[in-house]
């Protein structure tokens, strides 16, 4: 029997979620949630973010699952309580699973606008490590132009310099890739980054925690990553994405148009 996965996110994101789950196993079926009518959440208030996340556990609540991914950072962020609460199923998420493989005492931190705002990746990373030096950089435009249905290398590599330039002023020794989206432009990134600097990609974290506690079995082992048991559902622009999951995961699948509870 497979296990009846979540995954969400405000877009593409999630994509990496996904990816680094299905690289390591296929007794999954996934459900994946964009909320693309809402996109981009890095730029919306707490308020508005836990509002959306009661929309989510709504949706999600009669589809049987037997775990949730969280693989957009600003919820995580804002309203991790209210997945927990809500869901009553094991929710997995990229910050606490990030603060458990950080190996050095100086971090960077690349997040949208309101993770920033948050302080969550402070507080969460500060309970083990009391002497951890964080600085985090907000980067309000990577997740409009990554989302595009033809992203500008050229402009992504521009912001890249812009963002990249305050923390590797303060000699970092581990990068955090704080948005899902970010890790789709890994390779323009560790061009720009001295190569003793280790960058850390969370959805990474998450997975190898959600493995941790949902065992495989050596036969389900995998060589190569099928996409035959994912269910995409999007809020808006079913078109759109089936174009983006095309382009970023070579793909033709069905999308499925939704309505969230309060989808405004």
């Amino acid at each position: 029997m497979k296990l009846k996965v979540g995954i969400f996110d405000s877009g593409i994101g999630g994509f990496t979620v996904l990816n680094s789950l299905l690289k390591t196993r296929n007794d999954v079926e996934v459900f994946y949630l964009a909320d693309t009518k809402r996109i981009p959440y890095g730029n919306r208030n707490i308020h508005q973010i836990r509002s959306f996340a009661k929309d989510i556990c709504y949706w999600f609540g009669n589809k049987n699952l037997d775990a949730l991914l969280i693989a957009c950072n600003t919820t995580n962020a804002c309203a991790l309580d209210i997945l927990e609460r809500d869901l009553q199923i094991p929710c997995f998420d990229l910050i606490n699973s990030a603060s458990e493989i950080v190996k050095e005492t100086r971090i960077g931190v690349l997040a949208t606008p309101t993770t920033v705002k948050s302080a969550y990746y402070e507080k969460v990373f500060r309970v083990n490590n009391k002497t951890l030096e964080i600085y985090q950089q907000e980067c309000p435009e990577f997740v409009l132009e990554i989302e595009r249905n033809k992203p500008n290398f050229n402009k992504l590599s521009s912001l890249a310099d812009l963002y990249l330039g305050p923390v590797l002023r303060q000699e970092i020794q581990e990068l955090i890739l704080g948005c899902s989206h970010y890790p789709l432009i890994y390779n323009i990134l560790r061009r720009k980054i001295d190569n003793k600097i280790n960058i850390i990609d969370p959805s990474v974290a998450l997975v190898n925690k959600f493995n941790s506690f949902f065992s495989i079995s050596k036969n389900k082992l995998i060589q190569t990553i099928s996409y035959d048991n994912v269910n995409f559902f999007v809020t808006s622009k079913y078109d759109e994405f089936s174009l983006k999951a095309k382009y970023w995961l070579e793909i033709n699948k069905e999308i499925n148009l939704v309505n969230l509870r309060s989808n405004d």
